[in-house]
């Protein structure tokens, strides 16, 4: 179970306190995308990655759905946006420090996905 701190005392939390807690982890990281950007920014931390390098490493991605997510994990402080003094004017993003708290999260649903497919793969023989 999950450890809950209240008044600088830990307890365990209840069964409903950890289905707030994933629900709210869910309403963040949840859907198709924005898990996916984050690792995308988090593997690439020496890089420069604007808008159409993101649209183009995410396949699947469209420009409007990519500016939606890349705007709510703003909003969520995990990604920055930063202006570069450029013409045409350039938009760079990174993974904020509080943004790579969730590099444990991507890093087990990708391992958690090899292990996944490969037992698919042995599962049809």
């Amino acid at each position: 179970m999950a450890k809950i701190t209240e008044n600088g005392k830990e307890r365990e939390a209840t069964c409903t306190e950890e289905l707030f807690a994933m629900r709210d982890s869910l309403d963040v990281l949840g859907g198709k995308w924005k898990l996916m950007i984050l690792r995308y920014l988090t593997n690439r931390p020496d890089q420069k990655i604007h808008f159409k390098k993101l649209e183009r490493g995410i396949e699947g991605i469209s420009a409007k759905m990519l500016s939606k997510e890349l705007k709510e994990l703003e909003t969520n402080l995990l990604i920055t946006r930063t202006i570069q003094d450029t013409k045409p004017i350039t938009v760079i993003y990174a993974v904020t420090e509080y943004g790579k708290s969730v590099f444990p999260v991507t890093e087990t649903l990708v391992n958690w996905g090899i292990l996944h497919r490969e037992k698919i793969k042995e599962s049809m023989g």
